[in-house]
């Protein structure tokens, strides 16, 4: 408790606000495990890597993967899914005065720092990078991603939707604006994974450049001028 007109410097704040040694333990353990997986994803690919295998890399029993993971892919996605719900906190915390399409590129344009960050804590960016790559070239993994895509895009146009007062079950709007944004970052993602540079920087520039050209593409004429 704090008494009035003192403060205690920081290495004698509250254990509270800290993991305890026990918690500090399982997210290792954790850590330990989603690093494993994703650097045998990418090394040896998805269907030929067992859990075993990664228990075994982690130096942990079977029973110990599936306290923290339900499956592989529970374990493939994880890290995912912390991107996802920066990029969703993102989008509530846009101005309401924003048009939609405005307020999804420029929470992602903020999200790109604090992502990278967050995936840093778990496992290594680079590491998270490469395995989009393997998402591509994995039938599995792939139909896992649009799956889960289509999932988030439906968060995000009720997300939308609450924004704009508007009933996503009854205005198409929210789910069609979505939808185009998820395409844009779809068609990103399958040209940044074919190309050399896999940095999280790359992806970032073009998925700007993309989304820039979104407008043009809608309504513009596509055909050259006759000459």
């Amino acid at each position: 408790m704090k008494v009035a007109g003192t403060s205690a410097p920081p290495e004698t704040a509250p254990a509270a606000s800290r993991p305890g040694l026990r918690e500090l333990k399982k997210q290792r353990t954790r850590d330990l495990l989603l690093r494993s997986a994703l650097e045998l994803f990418t090394e040896r690919g998805y269907e030929e890597t067992t859990v075993d295998d990664i228990a075994e890399a982690a130096d942990v029993s079977q029973r110990t993967f599936f306290r923290y993971f339900a499956s592989k892919e529970d374990a493939a996605f994880f890290v995912a899914r912390l991107a996802e719900s920066h990029f969703v906190r993102a989008v509530l915390a846009r101005p309401p005065e924003e048009a939609p399409l405005d307020a999804l590129r420029r929470a992602l344009a903020e999200s790109w720092s604090t992502i990278g960050e967050a995936v840093e804590q778990l496992v290594p960016l680079e590491l998270h990078m490469r395995f989009y790559r393997v998402i591509e070239s994995t039938p599995a993994l792939l139909a896992a991603h649009l799956r889960r895509a289509t999932e988030l895009e439906e968060e995000i146009a009720r997300v939308v939707a609450v924004r704009e007062g508007l009933d996503v079950d009854t205005d198409p709007r929210p789910r069609v604006i979505v939808a185009v944004f998820g395409a844009v970052m779809r068609v990103t993602e399958r040209i940044w994974s074919a190309r050399d540079d896999a940095s999280l920087a790359a992806l970032r520039d073009l998925t700007a450049d993309y989304l820039d050209q979104v407008a043009p593409a809608l309504t513009g004429n596509w055909r050259r001028a006759e000459t």
